[in-house]
C-alpha cells in the first residue's frame, strides 16, 4: 500500500500539477501487519503533511480496519477489501465493499497487484485524480516487465469502482 500512496501522490502532483504529500508508517511486522500510507492532495498549499481526519480510508486487512476506522470523518468514504475483511464496521460513512484482492487474483493471477486494483477502485469512486494520470504514474513506478499486468489490474479496479459506485448510488436514490 505504500507504493500505491506514492503512485497516487505522483499522479496528483507531477501529472496534474496539484499539491500532494505522501507519508507512511509501518507496524513492527514487515508484511501483513497494519501499515499506513497517507496522501494529502490539495489545490492549495499543504500546511501539515499528516492526515488528521481522512475523507477517504482504504482498508485491505481486518487489522488495519480495526486500527484505523475510528479516524475517518463521519461522512467519509470507506473502501473495504471484502476478500480479507470479515467484520464490516459502521460509523456513518459511505462504505464500498469490494473484493479487491480476489479481483487481482482473478484478473492477473497475482494478489500482489491488489494495490493497483485498489488505486483503480479509488479513482473510479472519487475521481481524486484523472484515470490517464493514474495510469501514467502506475506505469512509471511498477517494475519493468510488469507494465501489462499492472495495466490490466488498474482497468479491473476502474471497472469494479464504476460498478460499486453505480450500485451505491442506486441504493441511495431508491430509499424513501
Amino acid at each position: 500500500m505504500i507504493l500505491a500512496g506514492i503512485i497516487l501522490a505522483e499522479a496528483a502532483s507531477i501529472l496534474e500539477g496539484r499539491n500532494a504529500v505522501q507519508t507512511q508508517s509501518y507496524g513492527p511486522e514487515s508484511r501483513g501487519g497494519a501499515s499506513k500510507s497517507e496522501v494529502v492532495i490539495s489545490s492549495e498549499e499543504i500546511d501539515y503533511p499528516k492526515v488528521t481526519c481522512p475523507d477517504l480510508l482504504l482498508v485491505m486487512t481486518q487489522e488495519a480496519c480495526d486500527k484505523y476506522i475510528g479516524d475517518i470523518k463521519k461522512e467519509g468514504i470507506v473502501v473495504l477489501d471484502t476478500s480479507l475483511i470479515e467484520r464490516m464496521p459502521d460509523n456513518g460513512g459511505h462504505y464500498y465493499g469490494i473484493p479487491i484482492t480476489q479481483i487481482a487474483k482473478e484478473t492477473v493471477g497475482k494478489a500482489i497487484t491488489a494495490n493497483i486494483v485498489a488505486l483503480g477502485v479509488l479513482t473510479a469512486i472519487t475521481s481524486v485524480v484523472g484515470r490517464e494520470s493514474l495510469e501514467k504514474a502506475v506505469l512509471a513506478r511498477v517494475p519493468k516487465g510488469t507494465e501489462e499486468i499492472n495495466r490490466k489490474a488498474l482497468e479491473a479496479g476502474f471497472a469494479a469502482g464504476d460498478s460499486a459506485l453505480t450500485h451505491h448510488e442506486s441504493r441511495i436514490t431508491s430509499q424513501p
